[in-house]
């Protein structure tokens, strides 16, 4: 299934795409996409629905982050050999694990607003990992059992604020905006392998990312088996599991977004996102 939120912002309803790719209103069902209705016993109950007896959504909505009332928001850097290589990083023997704000989600499709006094802004197309039951202390053999589904993420990054002034990385991730998420959650059962997806990112057209999920260093399963032996995950947490090369940071010299820019980056087979690029006031 494709689940989605639509409307504006604050006021998202619940939808989903029926077999011809039409937005179909969900909210006679579910009153939202939170970790409240994501679990397996919910999600089958939302795959036995006729979508083509479902409300038909006219037009073209905006379309809002496709997680609802996320709780946390964790990810992991350098979690791809190649993009650590690129930036002068080694590769780590751990999973490095910071967080972004919640209060930086966005929709997909939403502008990416560059922070007062940024001069390093930059893009990450990332796999984002949703979570649909509680893990704690989870094996990896039974780490995929705990996964709603999977989704797009740009983690937007401000690299001086991140890497030149001093302590966690979280200044230059959390930034109103940073964190555009969708434009679809699309359950674990339409994603036959996550380890094998392509991703890409462009900027005004050029092409910087282009990779696979195969190349990543540690991989879903071990990631929220990981992470739970150090903190609980709660249904509607989300993953963003690390980028591939081709970062601003990593070009020669290095290359970084400005005002009027318009990004685009897509996951096969989870959709694509696209943000234009406005000051902060």
């Amino acid at each position: 299934m494709k689940l989605l939120r639509y409307g504006k912002a604050g006021e998202e309803r619940p939808g989903i795409l029926d077999a011809s790719g039409r937005l179909r209103d969900l909210s006679g069902h579910v009153a939202d996409l939170s970790g409240l209705y994501l679990s397996d016993q919910c999600l089958e109950k939302l795959r036995a629905i006729d979508t083509e007896r479902l409300p038909r959504v006219e037009g073209t909505p905006r379309i809002g982050p496709c997680v609802g009332d996320v709780g946390k928001f964790i990810c992991i850097g350098l979690n791809y050999s190649d993009h650590a290589a690129e930036t002068g990083a080694t590769v780590p023997p751990e999973p490095i694990v910071f967080m972004k704000a919640t209060s930086s989600i966005c929709g997909p499709n939403d502008g990416i607003e560059i922070p007062r006094h940024s001069q390093k802004t930059d893009w990450e197309v990332e796999l984002g990992v949703v979570i649909g039951k509680t893990a704690k202390y989870v094996s990896e053999a039974d780490a995929l059992d705990h996964v709603a589904g999977y989704c797009v993420i740009n983690d937007v990054s401000e690299r001086a604020f991140q890497i030149e002034r001093e302590g966690q990385w979280c200044k230059g991730k959390g930034c109103d905006t940073f964190g555009p998420i969708g434009p679809w959650l699309v359950t674990r059962d339409d994603v036959a392998d996550p380890q094998n997806l392509d991703l890409w990112l462009e900027v005004d057209g050029h092409r910087y990312q282009q990779g696979s999920t195969r190349t990543m260093v540690f991989g879903v399963a071990y990631l929220v088996s990981y992470l739970s032996q150090f903190m609980s995950l709660q249904p509607g947490d989300i993953i963003s599991t690390g980028t591939p090369p081709g970062v601003g940071l990593g070009q020669h010299p290095p290359v970084y977004l400005r005002p009027g820019q318009t990004v685009r980056l897509g996951i096969e087979g989870l959709g694509e996102q696209s943000q234009h690029t406005y000051p902060a006031e």
